[in-house]
């Protein structure tokens, strides 16, 4: 156990980054995979949890290509959790100096296994829309927390003060809730679309077409208030500017196949790729959220200090 202990990293180094970017990776691909099996109508492909049939842990040819889908995402829930110890292994050693890391590593492991849990519920509810619309908004969450690490990876630990004026982190914030929207309303409209995992799942029983216009509303508000905070990161110089620049092209390719998939019957591929881009536009966000703070003056010497321990 010593020997384990001791190679495992004392410091923030490679391989640390490599499991960090590894997590983000993994909770982005499971929702690719989550919206496969809901957009293939493989939702069931696995009728029961955590068995995939009654007497098989394991998809059986019986199941056809929805087991195979099916039981795929469930193996991906797997590597995600996985991947997640890797990461709480990585900085055991320095658990107490990044408390931060910590706190947001160990809410990544429980909230996969919670996850995993609403994936069983999910199934013994025949998908209902609700529960899977939860079960998405949870995967995305997790996907920014993930980000969130990210960001703290490099960030100096210690106190924090705003790094833009308080107008303009308000803003930021306000941005941030009408994304929130947007993204409800995004998954009350597919909840009540024809992509429901099984042609036997129920629907929420509202307008779907009503709901399209109404999730579209935000999006475009979204858009235009990040427009603001371009030209106001602009013209005041200040640090966000490159994350409001990333975050404007996301939603710029995420509005293109809004309209796409709206005015072309809603193929499969194109709401899969929204909802994709939908969980990176959310962590886009949160990396810019993170970055309107930066340490306090007396925070700075320490931190330093900090970085180029962990850089020998």
């Amino acid at each position: 156990m010593n020997r384990v202990t001791a190679w495992l990293p004392d410091r923030i180094d490679r391989r640390v980054r490599v499991v960090a970017w590894l997590s983000f990776l993994a909770q982005t691909i499971i929702i690719a995979t989550g919206g496969a099996v809901r957009l293939t109508g493989s939702g069931l492909g696995c009728p029961t949890w955590p068995l995939c049939t009654e007497g098989s842990l394991v998809t059986t040819p019986e199941m056809g290509i929805h087991g195979m889908i099916e039981f795929g995402n469930r193996l991906m829930t797997g590597v995600v959790g996985i991947v997640a110890v890797l990461v709480v292994l990585s900085i055991w050693r320095i658990r107490r100096e990044r408390r931060d890391l910590w706190t947001l590593a160990v809410v990544v492991v429980l909230g996969i296994v919670a996850q995993a849990i609403v994936g069983g519920i999910t199934v013994w509810t025949g998908l209902n829309p609700f529960i899977v619309g939860f079960h998405y908004v949870a995967s995305l969450v997790l996907v920014c927390v993930t980000a969130a690490y990210l960001v703290r990876l490099d960030a100096v630990p210690g106190p924090r003060e705003l790094a833009v004026p308080s107008w303009y982190a308000g803003l930021t914030h306000a941005t941030t809730a009408v994304l929130a929207v947007s993204i409800v309303f995004g998954v009350l409209t597919t909840a009540s679309g024809p992509h429901s995992g099984d042609a036997d799942a129920g629907r929420t029983g509202y307008n779907a077409e009503l709901l399209e216009h109404v999730h579209a509303w935000p999006g475009y508000a979204l858009f235009v208030l990040t427009l603001v905070l371009l030209v106001g990161a602009s013209r005041l110089r200040l640090p966000v500017r490159r994350w409001v620049v990333v975050l404007l092209l996301v939603e710029v390719v995420q509005i293109a196949v809004g309209l796409y998939q709206a005015r072309n019957g809603l193929p499969p591929l194109a709401v899969g790729v929204h909802m994709v881009l939908a969980a990176l536009t959310a962590a886009t966000m949160t990396v810019l959220v993170l970055k309107l703070k930066r340490p306090t003056a007396t925070a700075a010497p320490a931190g330093d200090a900090a970085v180029a321990a962990s850089a020998r």
